[in-house]
């Protein structure tokens, strides 16, 4: 199934490259995570892709934590199901087919992952918005976007829409190669 040209997503066919090991040594799941993710959280990682951080996160939570992979295509979400088949992490793993043009989720996590789709996003404001409605009161939402995707103007509008939403900007983590903000439900 070929996408339409508008929402300009990673496809299945490109996702190995998004899960090389190599990339760990860039963007450690653990190393990245460790300081907002904790045992027992709920998750949401949306545009989960092949599950280079769902894995993780999984791991983070352990069994008495919920991690929900979300993605615009099936095809990642298989991706992800495989890998887990058969271990303890599919006991925590939920998996979620986003929808065109929105998430589709009713319930509400303690921290959501953005992580490199954000750009990808045909409405920002509304994407923002329904983000917005998924994140308990005191929940946190990390948002990473490629340096070399989203220029610093872009990244700064996204910014303005998530604060007049009500998000509340906590902090700029770093990241390599990357924009990124840490925002907090108020």
């Amino acid at each position: 199934m070929k996408l339409p040209e508008r929402n300009k997503v990673c496809s299945v066919e490109s996702a190995g490259a998004l899960d090389l090991k190599i990339r760990k040594l860039v963007h450690n799941p653990h190393t990245i995570l460790k300081p907002f993710v904790k045992a027992g959280m709920t998750i949401l990682d949306l545009g989960c892709g092949p599950g280079f951080f769902t894995m993780e996160l999984a791991r983070m939570v352990g069994k008495s934590g919920k991690v929900t992979a979300a993605d615009l295509q099936e095809g990642m979400l298989d991706i992800v199901r495989k890998k887990v088949s058969g271990s303890d992490l599919q006991n925590i793993i939920e998996f979620h087919n986003c929808p065109d043009n929105k998430i589709g989720l009713e319930k509400t996590f303690d921290f959501v992952l953005v992580f490199y789709m954000l750009h990808e996003v045909p409405d920002k404001s509304a994407f923002l918005h329904e983000v917005y409605s998924l994140v308990k009161s005191n929940g946190q939402v990390l948002i990473v976007e490629p340096r070399f995707h989203v220029t610093k103007s872009d990244f700064d509008d996204s910014e303005k829409i998530m604060k007049n939403i009500g998000f509340e900007i906590i902090k700029k983590p770093k990241v390599f190669f990357s924009r990124s903000v840490l925002l907090k439900r108020i």
